[in-house]
């Protein structure tokens, strides 16, 4: 029982409460985080496998009281109506072609359906010189456009619309937010203009269908909070076996004793003994001094 108390030192309290709180982390916290990313990523790929094997269809299909219906992302859909170009804006910080920087276009258009879409009408470079190129207008009369819808991105706290280089410009595709600042009631989601559409830019891609790291970092972190209260069991096990050693009045090995026994073992089993055993000398340099003279080739190896 006292060897056990020893145990109550707040050295070993403080260690099982990290223990126990990094574990406790791993399972509750950090694993389902990855996970949860990795279950959002292989949605988005199945909506998106949907999506390319699945015909254009009426936008009044996927939406209901002007908001997409659930798991229409990326689907494609046809929509008649007119651009509205003096309601446009850009969104700033954007990369394109693996890294080069954008600007993505947005310009309202108002429906035959009655409702007001945010288009994505796709990207334009910066040129040397120029913070915003200039953005090619979009056909004034009524068109029928081929998009994608995509779901609202959202806005940061403190990053909200700004007029910069004499255009509205966002760092998020918001339609609600750029609907209050055009006073422009704007209905859910966006529309990504495919390629060959009036009106459109530089065609977005689309993101490449792979899983990313986020299962293996997922069960990396089931692994660490398993490992932990293991670990943490080895020690309380070899303490609590060096304790009742030391009870019967056995000797007591310190670590850093136990630590040079065990890297003398090491050394001896890689060299086929202890170190006494081992004869060392330079290449080339003939026997050993301990050899006798006479200790010629040919008494060693014949004649």
């Amino acid at each position: 029982m006292r060897t056990l108390r020893g145990f109550l030192r707040p050295g070993w309290l403080l260690l099982a409460v990290v223990v126990v709180g990094f574990a406790v982390a791993c399972f509750w916290v950090l694993a389902p985080w990855q996970l949860g990313k990795n279950s959002n990523n292989e949605h988005q790929n199945d909506l998106l496998r949907k999506a390319e094997t699945t015909q254009p269809v009426a936008i009044t299909d996927l939406y209901a009281d002007g908001q997409p219906i659930d798991d229409s992302d990326w689907r494609k859909v046809l929509v008649t109506g007119t651009y509205l170009p003096d309601k446009e804006a850009v969104v700033r910080l954007r990369h394109v072609d693996e890294g080069s920087p954008a600007y993505e276009v947005l310009t309202p258009f108002a429906a035959t359906d009655g409702n007001t879409y945010l288009v994505d009408r796709g990207y334009v470079k910066p040129v040397q010189g120029t913070a915003l190129p200039p953005v090619a207008s979009p056909p004034t009369d009524e068109v029928t456009i081929e998009a994608r819808i995509r779901a609202a991105e959202g806005t940061s706290p403190g990053r909200g619309p700004v007029v910069d280089a004499g255009a509205l410009q966002v760092y998020s595709i918001d339609p609600a937010v750029l609907g209050t600042t055009l006073d422009l009631p704007l209905a859910g989601g966006y529309l990504q203009l495919d390629e060959d559409q009036p009106g459109g830019l530089g065609a977005m891609s689309l993101p490449q269908l792979d899983s990313g790291p986020y299962l293996s970092y997922g069960l990396q972190w089931i692994a660490f909070g398993v490992m932990a209260p293991l670990g943490l069991g080895y020690f309380a096990w070899s303490e609590f076996k060096q304790r009742r050693a030391a009870k019967e009045g056995a000797p007591v090995k310190k670590p850093r004793e136990r630590g040079r026994e065990t890297r003398d073992a090491l050394a001896a089993s890689s060299t086929g003994g202890t170190g006494s055993d081992v004869r060392g000398g330079v290449i080339g340099s003939g026997p050993a001094a301990d050899q006798g003279s006479g200790d010629k080739l040919s008494d060693r190896y014949g004649r």
